[in-house]
């Protein structure tokens, strides 16, 4: 889980961090031969617009069982705390899975359904799915993307899926590579940190959650909104009634 595809040069601002999810379990693995693509062009798009990048990959078939822990117990701990831990700290992800009997893999709905609803607010993503068969080219569109949009991330417009027979065609190619560079441009705009340091007061977010700016404290807690005044016997301010 902590094979780093590049290492940040020295000095400079802050690289652009991008982590890599791959739910393949074969060896070798279609879906994270996909996702490896993906991030090697966004790489690239990155720095032509002058942004140095790093790229890190999470693989959860090493960590299946840790998942399914979590999923039945509620509480993260070990690797997949890390992995959590590891996405809540990225700019910018690439989510890649295999379908199986037409949707995502379990292990792949499984780890996200472990995240916090607050952990990838307004990052950008790249959605991949990887099938033997073109019958299940919407599972991407009709599945990754709702899932997606629920955990308010921002996927980029193209989506990403691949069979066997797309792994040479050059049209194939230029698609990843328009994702890429989409992705690279919603970073150049600066989306995720407008977004979620304008309207961050304006989500719902778990006490004690992973989420980066996640209320950990008493001393977190604003206790002065109109909500939090009814709940402690309060009224409304004056100027809300």
């Amino acid at each position: 889980m902590n094979d780093h595809l590049t290492q940040p040069r020295a000095g400079g601002p802050e690289p652009v961090r991008l982590v890599v999810v791959s739910a393949g379990v074969s060896d070798p693995s279609s879906t994270r031969m996909l996702a490896d693509r993906v991030a090697g062009k966004a790489l690239e798009a990155l720095r032509r617009g002058g942004r140095d990048a790093t790229a890190s990959v999470i693989e959860l078939a090493p960590i299946a069982g840790d998942i399914a822990r979590a999923v039945v117990a509620g509480h993260l701990d070990g690797p997949v705390q890390e992995a959590v831990d590891r996405i809540a700290a990225a700019d910018v992800l690439v989510m890649s899975t295999p379908v199986y009997k037409a949707g995502v893999s379990g292990l792949f709905k499984s780890f996200v359904d472990v995240l916090d609803d607050d952990l990838v607010i307004a990052t950008p993503v790249v959605l991949a799915a990887t099938a033997g068969s073109e019958r299940h080219a919407m599972v991407v569109d009709d599945q990754m993307r709702p899932l997606f949009a629920f955990l308010r991330a921002l996927p980029v417009p193209t989506s990403l899926f691949a069979t066997p027979d797309d792994w040479a065609s050059p049209a194939f190619t230029r698609r990843i590579e328009r994702a890429a560079g989409e992705l690279a441009h919603l970073v150049d705009a600066g989306i995720r940190t407008t977004i979620a340091d304008s309207e961050w007061d304006g989500y719902q977010h778990r006490f004690a959650g992973n989420a980066t700016r996640s209320q950990r404290s008493v001393d977190d807690v604003d206790f002065d909104t109109d909500l939090m005044r009814l709940a402690t016997g309060g009224a409304p301010r004056a100027d809300q009634r």
